[in-house]
């Protein structure tokens, strides 16, 4: 049996396995760094994982610090991280021992500043404004008198009041409030379930449908307003089919549901003067209008009546009117004998002559000239019905017939033979001209794509790549030329001949040198030492 042999520590430190370690250095971190509020730019923001946990870098000049925010955090956050935000984050650094690594656990976050704000709300403004939500072809026009007024609010709030009584002193109108929070995480998604549950209701329901949406709130700062910036909010309010009305804050505040609302109002006071006219200026106005129609009436019958008058002075009288019917009654009675007269003459010159025609076709003369023609055709018959007679003729006239058939159809399918053969000869024509084509312009168009590909592969950059060379872009992708065009943290994309890396620039470009004077045309600056030539 083999005995193994101690061998003495060559010193009195005491041995710790890497797990013991790692408990250490996190006991450690965690009790000197409680609680800490970093300021830093989000990097690699990936969003929820599937588990509901967001992972993502903090960065500033000098360092970086991996941070993790948990699923039930993320949920409570108000403001929503996103790439390259400047943000202040509270949370306990802790380590990871199964990478040696430390991390901050977000319990909260905030931008860092009004600016911080300003700039994702201008980013989220040009995003959605590129999707069309704020084109003014999507505008609705609001009712001119709406049975039913829709209002998302706080029905705590003196806002609901402030339209209230604004609404009674102009039209009383049924009103149906649809109450929100207006402040706080919830608000922006109770807003957007207001809007579409107004939308869903049907015609004719149990709850009104309103005719127009009212969606107000008081003045307050950037962030109390902000659930009014929610994109859920935004969508809901472009994608509603009932008008919306948006009366947030006060005149001077602007919020993204002002760009989406089929109108704006400056105080949700003002909202109500939008929606409801005046119910005493509407009355005066119909009065007016009765007014005007009945005196139009009257003006039109008094017009009437004295046309009528008018007209019957310019009508003739009885006597007028039967003065010449009498004149042309007189005037025929005294030509009508003679018209008699003469009527009388000509019939008896037409019933003469018409006697003379009717003895000539007496029934007598008729049937004399029928028997001779009958006479005649009964010759004619016992003549043909001889024998042979009729059948020769017959079967001369089928012969005659036969043979004009077949001459006809001879030269017929003569012609069609010869149009077939002569389609057949410029089938072959063309098929050897196809054919010869094909054979000279394939290696006409191989020697032309061989000539183009060398030709990119002498003017292509990413031959000057590979020699050691790197093309810089900035955020838009187009080439960088001078160093005067980066300011500093300017985002840059540098493209080498392996791939492309993301860099930001620090500090300012240095100043331009004064331009040096031309070389002669003739001559050519060699390259430097530590570069290769472009050529």
């Amino acid at each position: 049996m083999a005995v193994r042999a101690e061998i003495p520590s060559p010193t009195n430190t005491p041995e710790l396995t890497i797990t013991e370690l790692s408990g250490a250095l996190k006991r450690t971190i965690e009790d000197r760094f409680g609680f800490v509020r970093v300021r830093g730019e989000v990097s690699g923001w990936r969003g929820p994982h599937s588990s509901g946990h967001c992972y993502f870098s903090l960065k500033d000049e000098g360092a970086r610090i991996d941070a993790v925010i948990w699923k039930g955090v993320y949920g409570r956050l108000k403001i929503r991280p996103e790439e390259g935000m400047e943000v202040i984050a509270t949370g306990k650094i802790t380590t990871w021992p199964g990478k040696s690594a430390y991390q901050i656990v977000v319990e909260s976050i905030e931008p860092a500043g009004v600016g911080a704000l300003l700039a994702q709300l201008e980013e989220r403004r040009k995003r959605l404004a590129a999707e069309g939500l704020f084109d003014e072809s999507r505008k609705q026009l609001l009712p001119f008198l709406p049975r039913v007024i829709g209002v998302v609010t706080s029905p705590t709030g003196a806002v609901i009041r402030d339209i209230l009584h604004r609404l009674a002193d102009r039209f009383p109108t049924q009103v149906v409030i649809w109450p929100v929070r207006v402040q706080g995480e919830t608000s922006g998604a109770e807003v957007a379930r207001a809007i579409n549950g107004f939308n869903a209701l049907p015609e004719g329901g149990g709850i009104a449908r309103p005719d127009v949406i009212i969606v107000a709130r008081g003045g307050g700062s950037l962030e109390d307003l902000w659930g009014f910036n929610d994109e859920i909010v935004v969508r809901a309010a472009a994608g509603s089919m009932i008008p919306l009305v948006s009366a947030v804050g006060h005149e001077t505040d602007w919020t993204l549901i002002d760009h989406a609302a089929d109108r704006r109002a400056p105080t949700p006071t003002a909202a109500a003067e939008i929606c409801v006219p005046v119910r005493a200026e509407l009355l005066a106005q119909v009065a007016s209008f009765g007014g005007r129609i009945a005196g139009a009436r009257l003006r039109l019958m008094q017009r009437h009546r004295s046309d009528l008058r008018a007209l019957a002075r310019a009508l003739p009288g009885p006597e007028d009117l039967l003065a010449m019917p009498r004149q042309r009654l007189d005037r025929a009675g005294e030509i009508l004998p003679a018209r008699i007269r003469r009527a009388l003459a000509d019939r008896q010159v037409r019933l003469g002559r018409l006697a003379g025609l009717l003895a000539k076709h007496s029934p007598q003369a008729e049937l004399a000239h029928r028997r001779a023609t009958f006479n005649a055709l009964a010759n004619r018959h016992r003549a043909l019905a001889r024998p042979g007679v009729l059948t020769e003729r017959r079967a001369l006239q089928l012969r005659v017939l036969d043979d004009r058939l077949r001459k006809a159809l001879g030269n017929s399918l003569q012609k069609t033979q010869q149009r077939i053969e002569h389609q057949q000869h410029r089938i072959d024509d063309l098929g050897k001209r196809i054919a010869n084509a094909t054979r000279l312009a394939i290696p006409r168009r191989r020697d032309q794509l061989r000539a183009l590909s060398q030709l990119l592969s002498s003017l292509g950059y990413r031959n000057v790549l590979s020699r050691g060379f790197a093309l810089v872009r900035d955020a838009s992708g187009a080439p960088v030329r001078s160093a005067a065009a980066v300011g500093g943290g300017d985002r840059l994309a540098v493209e080498f001949a392996d791939g492309t890396v993301q860099v930001s620039a620090s500090g300012a470009a240095p100043p331009a040198e004064p331009p040096k004077p031309a070389a002669p045309r003739h001559a050519r600056a060699a390259p430097p030492k530590d570069q290769g030539s472009l050529f």
